[in-house]
Protein backbone atom coordinates (compact mmCIF):
# COMPACT_ATOMS: atom_id res chain seq x y z
CA UNK A 1 0.00 0.00 0.00
CA UNK A 2 1.01 3.39 -0.75
CA UNK A 3 0.27 6.36 0.89
CA UNK A 4 -0.79 9.09 -1.03
CA UNK A 5 -2.18 11.72 1.18
CA UNK A 6 -0.91 15.08 0.74
CA UNK A 7 -0.46 14.66 -2.86
CA UNK A 8 -1.42 17.14 -5.54
CA UNK A 9 -2.74 16.50 -9.22
CA UNK A 10 -4.69 18.23 -11.59
CA UNK A 11 -6.70 16.80 -14.05
CA UNK A 12 -7.76 18.53 -17.18
CA UNK A 13 -11.57 18.48 -18.32
CA UNK A 14 -11.93 15.96 -14.67
CA UNK A 15 -16.16 17.31 -14.50
CA UNK A 16 -17.77 14.72 -16.72
CA UNK A 17 -17.02 11.23 -18.48
CA UNK A 18 -13.48 9.84 -17.89
CA UNK A 19 -12.52 13.07 -16.57
CA UNK A 20 -14.12 12.82 -13.60
CA UNK A 21 -13.84 9.07 -13.23
CA UNK A 22 -10.07 10.08 -12.72
CA UNK A 23 -11.03 12.82 -10.08
CA UNK A 24 -12.93 10.34 -7.91
CA UNK A 25 -10.39 7.89 -8.07
CA UNK A 26 -7.26 10.06 -7.11
CA UNK A 27 -9.82 11.51 -4.68
CA UNK A 28 -10.15 7.99 -3.22
CA UNK A 29 -6.34 7.02 -3.34
CA UNK A 30 -5.55 10.54 -0.77
CA UNK A 31 -4.96 12.77 -3.57
CA UNK A 32 -5.96 16.45 -3.43
CA UNK A 33 -7.55 17.05 -6.91
CA UNK A 34 -7.73 20.30 -8.54
CA UNK A 35 -9.26 20.32 -12.35
CA UNK A 36 -10.65 22.93 -14.85
CA UNK A 37 -13.25 23.13 -17.72
CA UNK A 38 -14.18 26.15 -19.58
CA UNK A 39 -17.79 26.57 -17.75
CA UNK A 40 -18.32 26.12 -14.50
CA UNK A 41 -20.03 22.69 -13.58
CA UNK A 42 -22.92 22.40 -11.19
CA UNK A 43 -20.53 20.19 -8.77
CA UNK A 44 -16.92 19.28 -9.43
CA UNK A 45 -16.71 15.59 -8.56
CA UNK A 46 -16.49 14.20 -5.19
CA UNK A 47 -15.77 10.99 -3.21
CA UNK A 48 -15.67 9.60 -0.04
CA UNK A 49 -17.00 13.34 1.32
CA UNK A 50 -13.89 14.60 -0.26
CA UNK A 51 -14.16 17.27 -3.04
CA UNK A 52 -11.90 18.35 -6.25
CA UNK A 53 -11.41 22.13 -6.54
CA UNK A 54 -12.25 23.50 -9.85
CA UNK A 55 -11.01 26.31 -11.95
CA UNK A 56 -12.39 27.42 -14.88
CA UNK A 57 -9.65 27.71 -17.39
CA UNK A 58 -9.08 27.20 -21.14
CA UNK A 59 -6.27 25.55 -21.33
CA UNK A 60 -5.50 26.21 -25.31
CA UNK A 61 -4.64 29.28 -24.26
CA UNK A 62 -0.85 29.12 -22.41
CA UNK A 63 -1.17 31.81 -20.07
CA UNK A 64 -4.54 30.72 -18.69
CA UNK A 65 -2.56 27.26 -18.39
CA UNK A 66 0.23 28.92 -16.46
CA UNK A 67 -2.08 30.44 -14.29
CA UNK A 68 -4.01 27.44 -13.37
CA UNK A 69 -0.61 25.74 -12.28
CA UNK A 70 0.45 28.77 -9.90
CA UNK A 71 -2.98 28.80 -8.04
CA UNK A 72 -3.17 25.00 -7.53
CA UNK A 73 1.08 25.30 -6.17
CA UNK A 74 0.03 28.85 -4.23
CA UNK A 75 -3.06 27.14 -2.65
CA UNK A 76 -1.23 23.39 -1.66
CA UNK A 77 2.82 24.35 -2.07
CA UNK A 78 3.03 21.75 -4.44
CA UNK A 79 2.47 19.68 -7.66
CA UNK A 80 2.92 15.68 -7.97
CA UNK A 81 1.23 14.90 -11.14
CA UNK A 82 -0.57 16.46 -14.26
CA UNK A 83 -2.74 14.44 -16.01
CA UNK A 84 -4.04 15.74 -19.32
CA UNK A 85 -7.29 14.39 -20.02
CA UNK A 86 -9.45 17.50 -21.77
CA UNK A 87 -9.70 16.57 -25.65
CA UNK A 88 -12.56 15.10 -28.17
CA UNK A 89 -13.82 16.02 -30.98
CA UNK A 90 -17.12 16.09 -33.15
CA UNK A 91 -17.56 14.15 -36.49
CA UNK A 92 -15.98 16.02 -39.51
CA UNK A 93 -15.71 14.70 -42.93
CA UNK A 94 -11.63 15.87 -43.64
CA UNK A 95 -12.62 16.95 -47.20
CA UNK A 96 -14.10 20.03 -45.93
CA UNK A 97 -13.64 20.66 -42.09
CA UNK A 98 -12.36 24.39 -42.03
CA UNK A 99 -9.32 25.85 -40.67
CA UNK A 100 -10.35 27.34 -37.86
CA UNK A 101 -11.82 23.91 -36.71
CA UNK A 102 -8.66 21.96 -37.77
CA UNK A 103 -6.57 24.36 -35.65
CA UNK A 104 -9.40 24.40 -32.54
CA UNK A 105 -9.01 20.28 -32.37
CA UNK A 106 -5.30 20.64 -32.47
CA UNK A 107 -5.32 23.41 -30.07
CA UNK A 108 -7.16 21.34 -27.76
CA UNK A 109 -5.77 17.61 -28.09
CA UNK A 110 -2.31 18.80 -28.38
CA UNK A 111 -1.19 22.50 -27.91
CA UNK A 112 -3.46 22.39 -24.64
CA UNK A 113 -1.26 19.21 -23.31
CA UNK A 114 2.23 21.10 -24.13
CA UNK A 115 0.77 24.55 -22.70
CA UNK A 116 -0.06 22.05 -19.49
CA UNK A 117 3.08 19.91 -19.15
CA UNK A 118 5.16 23.26 -19.64
CA UNK A 119 3.88 24.85 -16.82
CA UNK A 120 3.90 22.32 -14.45
CA UNK A 121 7.40 21.69 -15.28
CA UNK A 122 9.17 23.11 -12.95
CA UNK A 123 7.29 22.08 -9.83
CA UNK A 124 6.78 18.59 -11.64
CA UNK A 125 10.60 18.19 -11.14
CA UNK A 126 11.08 19.83 -7.77
CA UNK A 127 8.58 17.26 -6.77
CA UNK A 128 9.71 14.27 -9.18
CA UNK A 129 6.54 13.74 -10.47
CA UNK A 130 4.83 12.43 -13.01
CA UNK A 131 2.70 13.63 -15.98
CA UNK A 132 -0.33 10.96 -18.01
CA UNK A 133 -1.37 11.72 -21.01
CA UNK A 134 -4.81 10.38 -22.47
CA UNK A 135 -4.70 9.98 -26.35
CA UNK A 136 -7.00 7.45 -27.76
CA UNK A 137 -7.03 4.35 -30.23
CA UNK A 138 -7.85 6.96 -32.91
CA UNK A 139 -3.83 7.93 -32.19
CA UNK A 140 -2.69 3.96 -33.68
CA UNK A 141 -5.47 3.11 -36.04
CA UNK A 142 -7.23 5.08 -38.88
CA UNK A 143 -9.48 7.90 -38.18
CA UNK A 144 -12.13 8.22 -40.24
CA UNK A 145 -14.33 11.23 -39.51
CA UNK A 146 -11.78 12.21 -37.03
CA UNK A 147 -8.87 12.81 -39.07
CA UNK A 148 -7.67 15.53 -36.98
CA UNK A 149 -8.31 14.53 -33.51
CA UNK A 150 -6.37 11.21 -34.68
CA UNK A 151 -3.61 13.14 -35.99
CA UNK A 152 -3.23 15.32 -33.14
CA UNK A 153 -3.34 12.30 -30.76
CA UNK A 154 -0.43 10.67 -32.31
CA UNK A 155 1.07 13.70 -32.05
CA UNK A 156 0.70 13.43 -27.93
CA UNK A 157 2.26 10.09 -28.49
CA UNK A 158 4.91 11.76 -29.66
CA UNK A 159 4.85 14.34 -27.56
CA UNK A 160 4.93 11.64 -24.44
CA UNK A 161 8.00 9.92 -25.92
CA UNK A 162 10.12 13.43 -26.37
CA UNK A 163 9.57 14.94 -23.22
CA UNK A 164 10.25 11.34 -21.11
CA UNK A 165 13.91 11.37 -22.83
CA UNK A 166 14.12 15.11 -22.07
CA UNK A 167 12.56 15.17 -18.66
CA UNK A 168 13.92 12.49 -16.96
CA UNK A 169 14.67 11.27 -14.43
CA UNK A 170 12.92 13.81 -12.66
CA UNK A 171 9.95 13.62 -14.20
CA UNK A 172 7.95 10.82 -15.69
CA UNK A 173 5.81 11.00 -18.72
CA UNK A 174 3.36 8.24 -20.10
CA UNK A 175 -0.04 7.79 -22.10
CA UNK A 176 -2.71 5.94 -21.64
CA UNK A 177 -4.37 4.79 -25.29
CA UNK A 178 -7.86 4.32 -24.70
CA UNK A 179 -10.40 2.94 -26.34
CA UNK A 180 -14.38 2.09 -26.43
CA UNK A 181 -15.44 3.97 -23.73
CA UNK A 182 -18.93 4.04 -21.84
CA UNK A 183 -19.64 7.72 -20.92
CA UNK A 184 -22.66 9.88 -21.03
CA UNK A 185 -22.94 10.36 -24.38
CA UNK A 186 -22.59 6.39 -25.26
CA UNK A 187 -25.45 6.09 -27.69
CA UNK A 188 -24.34 9.80 -29.59
CA UNK A 189 -21.29 7.99 -30.27
CA UNK A 190 -21.98 4.35 -30.49
CA UNK A 191 -25.36 4.38 -31.19
CA UNK A 192 -28.29 1.97 -30.16
CA UNK A 193 -28.57 -0.01 -27.04
CA UNK A 194 -28.77 -3.29 -29.89
CA UNK A 195 -25.23 -1.39 -31.57
CA UNK A 196 -23.45 -0.92 -28.47
CA UNK A 197 -24.26 -4.66 -27.86
CA UNK A 198 -22.20 -5.97 -31.09
CA UNK A 199 -19.83 -3.41 -30.53
CA UNK A 200 -19.34 -4.48 -26.87
CA UNK A 201 -19.38 -8.60 -28.20
CA UNK A 202 -16.59 -7.60 -31.26
CA UNK A 203 -14.25 -7.05 -28.48
CA UNK A 204 -12.15 -9.96 -26.77
CA UNK A 205 -13.32 -9.08 -23.34
CA UNK A 206 -16.95 -9.01 -24.16
CA UNK A 207 -17.66 -5.05 -23.40
CA UNK A 208 -16.99 -1.76 -23.78
CA UNK A 209 -14.50 0.27 -21.32
CA UNK A 210 -15.65 2.30 -18.49
CA UNK A 211 -14.22 5.64 -16.97
CA UNK A 212 -13.13 3.78 -13.61
CA UNK A 213 -11.08 1.33 -16.44
CA UNK A 214 -9.29 4.28 -17.38
CA UNK A 215 -8.93 5.71 -13.94
CA UNK A 216 -7.35 2.71 -12.60
CA UNK A 217 -4.52 3.08 -15.13
CA UNK A 218 -3.73 6.58 -14.38
CA UNK A 219 -3.54 5.82 -10.40
CA UNK A 220 -0.76 3.30 -11.42
CA UNK A 221 1.08 4.94 -13.37
CA UNK A 222 0.80 8.51 -11.43
CA UNK A 223 1.85 6.26 -8.41
CA UNK A 224 4.99 5.48 -7.19
CA UNK A 225 4.10 1.77 -8.61
CA UNK A 226 5.35 3.05 -11.15
CA UNK A 227 8.18 4.37 -10.34
CA UNK A 228 10.55 2.80 -13.49
CA UNK A 229 7.98 3.48 -16.24
CA UNK A 230 8.55 6.53 -18.15
CA UNK A 231 7.86 6.98 -22.47
CA UNK A 232 5.21 4.51 -22.03
CA UNK A 233 1.67 3.32 -23.74
CA UNK A 234 -0.63 1.70 -21.94
CA UNK A 235 -3.38 0.21 -23.98
CA UNK A 236 -6.71 0.58 -22.28
CA UNK A 237 -8.56 -0.74 -24.91
CA UNK A 238 -10.27 -4.48 -23.82
CA UNK A 239 -7.81 -6.24 -26.57
CA UNK A 240 -8.28 -3.86 -28.94
CA UNK A 241 -11.01 -3.88 -32.28
CA UNK A 242 -11.54 -6.61 -34.06
CA UNK A 243 -10.50 -6.52 -37.71
CA UNK A 244 -13.35 -6.24 -40.20
CA UNK A 245 -11.57 -8.49 -42.72
CA UNK A 246 -11.81 -11.86 -40.37
CA UNK A 247 -15.93 -10.97 -40.45
CA UNK A 248 -15.92 -10.94 -43.88
CA UNK A 249 -13.99 -14.24 -43.95
CA UNK A 250 -16.41 -15.60 -41.71
CA UNK A 251 -19.10 -14.30 -43.24
CA UNK A 252 -17.78 -16.34 -46.71
CA UNK A 253 -17.10 -19.23 -44.86
CA UNK A 254 -20.39 -19.42 -43.76
CA UNK A 255 -22.07 -19.29 -47.12
CA UNK A 256 -19.67 -22.02 -48.24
Amino acid sequence: MIDLNGKVVIVTGGTRGIGAAIVRRLLAAGWKVATCGRNQPTASPEEEGRRADFIACDIRDPAQARALVEQVVAKHGRLDALVNNAGGSPQADAATASPRFSEAIVALNLMAPLHMAQAAYPHLKASRGSIVNIASVSSVRPSPGTAIYGAAKAGLLSLTRSLAQEWGPEVRVNAIVVGLIETENTEMTYGSQAAQARIAASLPLGRLGRGADVAEAVAFLASPAADYISGAELAVHGGGERPLFLEIIKEEAGKA
